[in-house]
């Protein structure tokens, strides 16, 4: 089946900072696609390329069979975009929006409502209010709904959780699987590591390139060093210790814990001593399976490696 979103070779700069260098991908109907990253990794404008706002100055593209610049608005009227900042009108209603969006695409809220009923009815006691008066995680409910008032056969949504409380997450990406079902494809960046999972396909941005793409499992699988998870009552002390560590490869915290890994692929016999030596007399020390997040830092490192 032919991909929704291919792009081959896109590069896109801006003066003289490259925001996209030669990025590559493919998106599968009825998928999610998920871009991870952190700010200023490229998703933006990645994302505004393909909802024809902007044009790659290198690369092909090709979003739902059409050409993003000679057929720019034939795209339109079948994606639905969410940018990161939320855009819709604050001084109008929460029904308001809505029904100004359904006439634009030339739909009804009632023709399609099935599609966004889910999650309008967390809206719904609020219809009348002003979209500026909304909660953050009901602005991003009601942003949803109308990117999908059309049906559209894309789903572009940047970043469309983030500063939202983690119930609010849950409930939105539960409805953003539920998509799969409505043959609407969508591909989403986020800089949380851990909605990498929810998605079908991923791919890892950083400085505008691509580090790697996959299922979430064939990312992790990629991982290439042993990892270990440390902890101790003073985690801080515990990362600094295990940074200056002559074994240690990398450390990063994590939580309540430093992953690290060591050049050997084991922390070797002089490490108690090591840190009783720098006051950490208890600690743990455990062999971990790696994270897409793990996986991202090894790549991360290895680029910066090669600078």
């Amino acid at each position: 089946m032919k991909p929704e979103v291919e792009a081959y070779s896109v590069t896109k700069s801006f003066g003289n900072t490259m925001a996209l260098n030669d990025v590559s991908f493919e998106a599968s109907p009825s998928t999610i696609f998920g871009f991870i990253g952190p700010d200023g990794s490229g998703k933006t404008t990645l994302f505004r390329i393909v909802a024809t706002l902007l044009v790659p100055d290198k690369g092909s593209l090709s979003v739902c069979g059409f050409d993003p610049v000679k057929d720019y608005l034939e795209i339109r009227k079948i994606i639905g975009y969410m940018p990161g900042r939320f855009s819709l009108y604050q001084d109008l209603s929460v029904r308001e929006n809505l029904e100004f969006y359904a006439t634009v695409f030339g739909t009804t809220v009632t023709k399609n409502y099935d599609l966004i009923s889910g999650i309008y009815w967390h809206l719904e006691p609020f219809k009348d209010r002003l979209a500026g008066k909304l909660s953050g995680g009901m602005k991003q409910k009601l942003a949803l709904c109308c990117a999908l008032i059309h049906k559209p056969r894309l789903l572009i949504l940047d970043e469309p959780t983030t500063g939202v409380d983690a119930v609010s997450r849950t409930e939105f990406w539960e409805i953003l699987a539920g998509l799969r079902d409505s043959e609407i494809t969508v591909i989403v960046s986020t800089p949380y590591m851990d909605e990498a999972m929810k998605c079908d396909s991923v791919a890892l941005i950083q400085d505008g390139t691509i580090l790697g793409t996959g299922t979430p499992s064939e990312i992790t699988a990629g991982f290439t060093g042993t990892l270990w998870a440390s902890t101790a009552k003073e985690k801080l002390n515990l990362l600094k210790a295990l940074r200056l560590y002559p074994a240690t490869s990398t450390a990063y915290p994590f939580g309540d814990s430093v992953h690290v890994t060591f050049k050997n692929g084991d922390p070797g016999n002089d490490l108690k001593l090591f840190l009783e030596g720098k006051g950490i007399t208890t600690f743990g020390m455990v062999k971990i399976g790696p994270s897409i997040e793990d996986r991202f830092l090894e790549l991360m490192s290895k680029e910066k490696s090669h600078e």
